[in-house]
């Protein structure tokens, strides 16, 4: 039996080990393999983008190598307010078990937007064009991470009887050693088998970070006339998709009863409307490419002393 194939009744099997090879001390998954994946074209997007705009591609590669850093740090910190009893009895665990798994998307994202914000506006970057050649980097880099979740059956997922749901059948996959530990009794499982749940972050998720990816490429950046508000429309509709996502998951830490991922969405939702509102006023430097393509041949400020600023969407 290969590691993908489909039962008669259309329930996808996965059996792939999560674990790809061991090196000494170093783990390496399919999910670290693919967040690396995920990375590297995410920022190669950006950096393309950001030259179209007029960034030079050694401005954008160095927001990036402070903004990957700071996502992983902000990764991992997130993953460990949320899972705070893993850690209070062995702290050291923070950094010697992160080799073991244990990041948090939400922490990734607000790290990286403050690394990248924090060093942009130390060296007075074009914030606001650079925040919008990211948003699709970052969704592209999050789409192309699920599939490594996808193979290793992270995050716990209800049942589900769907055409597409998914069994995963390795020993060592977290669904199936939690459906090994807590099998239901009025279902009892067969030997070596395991129940069929929704794909929630290796499908629903990977699908919808695609579809925001489109809509940023072709309707964002179309359309969007004021420079920060395509990242703001990134986090605005990962919020929402996240938010929906969390209603087919059990993994998630709660806060006063509410999953702590749609107390965080609620919060982007916030955000993104605050930044919109202070990047209109304030989008920061704005290059003549970016003019051109979003407002069409538009002199910069002190061009023509009878037009308005370029930083100033028509």
């Amino acid at each position: 039996m290969g590691a993908f194939s489909f039962l008669p009744w259309l329930v996808i099997k996965i059996n792939i080990d999560p674990v790809m090879a061991e090196f000494g001390p170093f783990t390496l998954t399919w999910h670290g393999l693919f967040t690396a994946v995920g990375i590297l074209c995410g920022v190669s997007l950006s950096v393309w983008l950001a030259k179209k705009d007029g960034v030079s591609p050694e401005v954008a590669q160095e927001v990036a190598l402070v903004g990957v850093p700071s996502a992983i740090v902000g990764a991992r910190l997130f993953f460990v307010f949320e899972h705070w009893d893993r850690f209070s009895e062995e702290p050291l665990k923070i950094i010697t078990g992160i080799t073991e798994g244990g990041i948090t998307l939400y922490g990734g994202l607000l790290g990286g937007v403050i690394g990248g914000l924090l060093y942009a506006l130390w060296h007075k970057f074009p914030i606001g064009i650079l925040f919008d050649a990211a948003a699709p980097g970052m969704i592209l880099g999050q789409g192309l991470g699920r599939i490594g979740d996808l193979i290793n059956g992270e995050h716990l997922a209800d049942r589900s009887g769907l055409p597409w749901a998914v069994k995963y059948l390795h020993p060592d996959s977290p669904q199936y050693i939690w459906w090994q530990n807590n099998p239901d009794p009025n279902d009892p499982l067969k030997p070596l088998d395991t129940y069929a749940v929704h794909p929630v972050a290796g499908g629903y998720e990977l699908v919808g970070d695609f579809v925001i990816l489109a809509i940023l490429l072709f309707v964002s950046r179309r359309f969007i006339r004021v420079p920060g508000w395509v990242f703001c429309s990134y986090v605005a509709m990962y919020g929402v998709l996240r938010f929906i996502l969390s209603y087919f998951r059990f993994d998630e830490q709660t806060l006063g009863g509410v999953p702590v991922p749609q107390l965080t969405s609620g919060i982007l939702l916030g955000v993104a409307v605050i930044a919109a509102g202070i990047l209109y006023r304030h989008p920061g430097p704005i290059t003549r490419e970016y003019a051109e393509r979003v407002w069409g041949a538009l002199p910069l400020p002190g061009e023509d002393d009878d037009t308005e600023p370029a930083a100033t969407p028509a």
